[in-house]
């Protein structure tokens, strides 16, 4: 915790208003360019993906944004991976459910077992296989692309997925989605829906992750955080919700709590802006 807090008062120190309510703490490596799925381990390093037309890898990112580690994830296909999960176990979910254009009939979160115990460069996974119900065409009519994924959390042996909205008009709905957390092919089962909001630029759900007391679930944006409390899982989405405007208009792609009261962010590079770690301290 020592150290967490000395990273912090780093941060704090060369943070500037360029990055909004976020500190910004390091610039990550370059094979990080499209990094869009993380997951925090108890020391404060990171565990990173980048999403579609990357390498089957996960990497171990120190906070001074040095690569520690890099694993082969051998029986997967880096199609479009997304966000990422833990269990209490130490497992992690890698969820290959990018779906830009809803034409997938392929998607699937790769379960690996915990990757700080392994000791080789490789690591197999198990296949979580799933579908969405709901969809009827690939692709449904440009009103109805709301099968493309980018979040995804872990609670209580389940995973939650929180759709990501490509509709033309452009409508702000996310879709809410959970399958078992073990091995096998399911159709997700449909919780509900919500609207964040309408705005095109910013409203995209693209991460999602739940504090480790299980009270706080945060949904992230480009610009946006939205966070849930006095919630039932079953339907979160109707929980206490209050929304940040983060006050930064980078590709933010990847939340994961280090503390039940602060986030880890990180955002693509785009333009030769982005490749950022940051963290947010929730009021």
């Amino acid at each position: 915790m020592t150290r967490y807090i000395a990273i912090l008062l780093f941060s704090f120190l060369i943070s500037c208003s360029n990055y909004g309510q976020l500190t910004y703490i390091t610039k990550l490596p370059k094979k990080l360019k499209e990094n869009s799925g993380m997951v925090v381990r108890k020391d404060s390093t990171v565990w990173f993906v980048n999403d579609g037309g990357n390498q089957d890898k996960i990497y171990q990112i120190s906070t001074k944004g040095k690569i520690i580690k890099e694993l082969k994830v051998k029986n997967a296909k880096n199609k479009d991976w997304e966000d990422m999960a833990r269990d209490n176990d130490g497992n992690v979910y890698i969820a290959d459910t990018g779906n830009n254009a809803n034409k997938r009939k392929d998607l699937v979160i790769y379960k690996i077992p915990d990757p700080d115990k392994v000791k080789g460069d490789k690591i197999e996974a198990e296949l979580i296989e799933l579908n969405f119900p709901e969809q009827k065409k690939f692709p449904p009519k440009k009103k109805n692309l709301h099968f493309d994924t980018e979040a995804i959390f872990y609670a209580k042996d389940s995973l939650y997925l929180i759709t990501k909205n490509r509709s033309h008009p452009f409508s702000g709905k996310a879709m809410i989605y959970r399958i078992p957390a073990k091995k096998g092919k399911y159709k997700a089962s449909y919780l509900g829906e919500f609207i964040p909001c309408t705005d095109f630029s910013t409203c995209k759900i693209t991460a999602a992750d739940i504090s480790p007391d299980g009270k706080t679930i945060a949904l992230l944006g480009y610009g946006k955080l939205w966070l849930f409390t006095n919630f039932d899982l079953s339907n979160f989405f109707k929980g206490e919700l209050k929304t940040i405007d983060l006050g930064i208009r980078t590709q933010l792609e990847s939340v994961s709590f280090l503390t039940n009261k602060t986030l880890l962010l990180s955002d693509e590079e785009l333009h030769k802006n982005g490749r950022n770690l940051y963290s947010y301290s929730i009021k």
